[in-house]
Parts: structure tokens; sequence; C-alpha cells
């Protein structure tokens, strides 16, 4: 205990050394803190949540997702789709400027054109770059500027997902005048058209934005968006830290579930104590990540190659009560299927449900049909996923199943997960836009690794014709028929184990209000007031 509090004192101590950024209107501040390092503030290297979450402030696109996942304006105020030659016709707000900054002379600012599209899309694919999201344009044949407010995008062929992909932080909007001007030095001097700007970076100490007296967007009653005067973000590296400093008040939210600290703010139901209740609220919703085991369908082995053992391993552990214990109730057992719950497609087809009397039956199966008394399997996992693979050891080994946990560093895991050198693998896999082709694709067998996210490297004919063909619909309804049957085919095949379909989850200081939450858990504090 002694050791904890000395180690939040120090981390305090070292974030009241820095610059004075006192704050007149304290109470519109909203405060978070990120345990991780956040590298860049250029967008075109918004690959992680610690990099999406300051640049959704700071950056707009062509379009946005609501909490429901459904493409909404941004600065294109309207547009259009010719499904007979792919071709996306936008046409821009005429009221959208870039933050005031010294790169545009006298005036400081100057309005967002169609032709800052294009460069905005050129640098993204610019090799020199070498943004880690050029691969969102990879299905466009060109884009142009027809004037000011028309900007024209066309693909190379159907990709209805292609809405979707336009709303990542990658495709945000930036002025050629500042990144000319800040070089290399744009990541930790960002120019964009959001709705706070950038006021101040110490790196891993504190990093502040203020409030964008230029930002377009209004409430439904005419108020100008945002409410919050400005936003300041700390580095506790410590998540024990990171709590107390919640509990204290000095942090208005947390987004993360720690071992360290779940049982104490956490029931086994998933509810706030009671000691939390004055003071805090709690929002839980369902994420866009499926947590999975993956059997690697091209090892020889004859317990990777049994369809009964897949499926026995699937039938031979309670999901729910995994979850309930190990998770504290976050989370929701994956017994649907791979598209995770919050996402169009997702359906209740018939997955796999704790029935260890199946799993039995299963296992006597393999042993009749090829000889193997003593069937053993190796799971590959890090340490985070330990408890979680220890329980679905102890209770396969109760039917006859032996298995062996290999704990190994994250990185270890994500390359042998790429060469195939793992039976097993322990993984998770976070949408990166809002359409289950997203899952799918992990399924696809043209994108074996190391060429695509195909880490089982299962293959089946007919998965991928109906994949091609989901990929000439432009309805989503008509999509999600096709979504079903192939996601319907991969739980049949057994390639893989989803454990649970994750929830994002946020406790709140009371003071907050219109934080909200979305299954991609992005944070998005436009909407967000707070009270003194």
């Amino acid at each position: 205990m002694i050791r904890f509090l000395w180690t939040v004192f120090i981390a305090t101590t070292l974030f009241s050394c820095g610059k004075d950024t006192s704050f007149k209107n304290d109470h519109l501040v909203f405060r978070y803190n990120e345990h991780g390092n956040i590298p860049t503030l250029d967008p075109a290297f918004a690959r992680n949540p610690q990099i999406i979450w300051p640049t959704n402030q700071l950056y707009n696109g062509l379009v946005q997702l609501d909490d429901s996942l459904n493409i909404q304006p941004d600065i294109a105020k309207s547009w259009m789709v010719n499904d007979s030659t792919f071709t996306y016709t936008f046409y821009l707000r005429d009221d959208v400027y870039f933050h005031k900054n010294k790169v545009f002379g006298k005036d400081s600012t100057r309005l967002v054109t169609a032709s800052d599209f294009v460069y905005s899309f050129d640098r993204l694919k610019d090799e020199k770059v070498a943004s880690s999201g050029s691969w969102v344009l990879n299905a466009v044949d060109y884009y142009k500027a027809e004037n000011d407010t028309t900007f024209v995008i066309q693909l190379q062929k159907p990709f209805p997902a292609f809405l979707g992909l336009l709303s990542m932080r990658y495709c945000s909007v930036v002025p050629k005048e500042a990144v000319d001007y800040y070089g290399s030095e744009f990541r930790r001097n960002p120019v964009g058209t959001g709705p706070f700007q950038f006021k101040l970076w110490e790196e891993n100490v504190k990093l502040v934005f203020r409030k964008n007296p230029l930002y377009f967007e209004k409430d439904v009653v005419g108020i100008q968006l945002p409410y919050l005067e400005a936003v300041s973000i700390t580095f506790l590296p410590d998540k024990q830290s990171e709590f107390l400093q919640f509990a204290q008040g000095k942090l208005d939210f947390l987004n993360s579930l720690d071992n360290s600290y779940k049982d104490e703010i956490l029931t086994t139901r998933g509810e706030l104590q009671e000691a939390y209740k004055k003071d805090f609220y709690l929002i839980k919703g369902p994420f866009l990540n499926t947590e999975y085991l993956g059997f690697f369908m091209g090892a020889q082995t004859p317990e990777i190659q049994s369809k009964a053992l897949r499926q026995a391993f699937n039938y031979g552990f309670d999901r729910s009560k995994m979850v309930t214990y190990l998770r504290n109730g976050v989370g929701i057992p994956a017994v649907h299927g791979f598209i995770p719950e919050g996402l169009p497609g997702y359906a209740n087809i018939e997955g796999y449900y704790y029935n260890p009397e199946k799993a039995t039956a299963l296992i006597d199966q393999y042993k009749s049909e090829n000889g193997d008394k003593t069937p053993q399997i190796t799971i590959g996992t890090n340490s985070q996923y330990l408890d979680l693979c220890e329980y679905i050891q102890r209770e396969l080994q109760k039917l006859g199943l032996q298995i062996t946990i290999d704990v190994m560093p994250p990185s270890t895991l994500r390359q042998m997960k790429s060469s195939g050198e793992l039976d097993i693998f322990r993984a998770s896999w976070i949408a990166d836009y809002p359409d289950a082709e997203n899952y799918l694709s992990l399924f696809y067998s043209p994108n074996f690794t190391p060429n695509g996210p195909n880490y089982t490297h299962f293959k089946s004919e007919i998965f991928d014709s109906l994949y091609v063909k989901a990929l000439t619909i432009s309805n989503i309804d008509e999509r999600k028929i096709l979504y079903t049957q192939m996601d319907s085919i991969v739980i049949n095949e057994a390639p893989v184990v989803p454990l649970f379909y994750d929830m994002a989850i946020r406790f709140v200081n009371k003071k907050v209000s219109g934080l909200g939450i979305n299954p991609q858990n992005f944070l998005i504090l436009k909407r967000v007031k707070k009270e003194k």
C-alpha cells in the first residue's frame, strides 16, 4: 500500500511541475488520462485508440458515424452514389474553417474546399509519408475536385462498406500550408477543423486542447458546439494511479477495467458497487471486438484437422460463467457466431452453448476415428488473458482433452500467430470500419497471412463465393442475408472458438453529461457538458 501511494505521489508531482495550464472556467474542462503514449496528432497515423481519441477532437472528414454506426454528414452535407459507375459525389459545406494558425497569414484561417480533400488523400497515399492508413484508398480509382464544394471519388470496383471507411480518422482534411510549414513537426502542431484546437503538449505529461470558436456544428436548438471550454489529457502510466485520480474527482471518466481494481468498483454482475453510486455512473454498450481462440488450419496435427475435436472445444466450457466471474459481467458470451453484437449483420444464429455431454461424445468420436487416446492441444496466449485460458484448460481437461498453455509476450504472440507457428492462438478482432465484411474477411481464403488477416488459413469455396457476391451488393439488408450465411459456415466448420463479444464500459463523474457510448468506443466530446 505504501508503494502504491508513493507511486501516485510521484506521478501527481510530475504532472504539477510543467507549464501553468490553469483554466478560468475550470468546471468546463474535461479531463481524462491516457496511460499509453500518444506518438502523434497527425490523422494520417491514427491507427489506434490512443491517437484516434485526441484526433477525433481536432479533425473532421467527409462523413461521420453516430452512436448507432449510421453514416451522417460531416463536412459533406450530402452525397450521391452511382452504383453502375461506382462513383461517389460529395457536396461540401461552405462554412467550415481551419483552426486559426499563423500558417494562413494575416487572416489566420481560411475556408475548407474540395481541393483540400484532394491534397489530404494524396498525402494519405504518398509513400514518402508512409501513412498507416493508405490502405483505406486501395479500392479507389481516382478522385477530383469538380469545384470548391464538389468532391468526386470513383472506385475500381464495388465496395459497399466504402462510406464507412471514409468515416475513419485517416480520411480527415488537413491544410497543405500547415503540413508544408511544420514538416515532420506537424505531428505535434496539428491544424484541423474540429470542435477543439491544439493549445499545449508536454509529451508524456499533459496535452491541452481549447474550444474552437469557428466550429461549424450546432445542436438541435442552434447552439454552437462544443459546450466545453477545454480538454486536458494526462499520462499516468499506472492504472491504479489512474483509478485513484478518478475516485478523487481529478479525472472525469475511466474507460478501462483493470484487474487491480475491477472488484473494487464492479460487482460480479457488472454493476457499480454501492460506494461509488453517489458520485459516479456507469455506461455500458456493445463494443465491436470479438475475443476468440483460433485454430491454425494449416497445422498437420490430427487434433487441429479434426472438425469433431474443434467443435468439442467449442461446446466444452461455459462462456456465461467465464464472463460473469472473470470479466465481472463485462462482455456478452459469444454463442451466436463470430460477428459481434452491435454490428449490422449480427444475427442470433445457432452457435455453441455449454454442452459437456456433447463435447465428450465428440472427443470420443475423435479418439475412435484417429486411434489417439490422449489428444493434446497447446494454446498460445499473453499474460493478460491467462485467466481465461486457464479456465478453459480446467474445463476441457475434465472432459479428457489435455491442454497446455504457452504464455508469451504480446509481440511474440503476434509474430507467431502471423507465421502459423501456433496450433491455437488467443486473439481479438476490433472493427476498422462498421461493416460485418470487416470480420468475415478473416475467413476469405485469398486473405491468408501474411497477405491478409486470415490467421487461421480457413478455406471454403462456398464461403469465398458468398464473400465475393456480398461485395457487389450495395443494399445492407440484402448483404446481411449473405453475412449470416457466411457466419453460419464459420461456426459449423469451427476454425475459431468465439469467447465473448466485448463491451465498451465507461465510469463517469456525475458532473458530466452527454458523453454517450458507441460500438467503436471512440471518444466524442463535442456534445459533452459539465456542471460545477
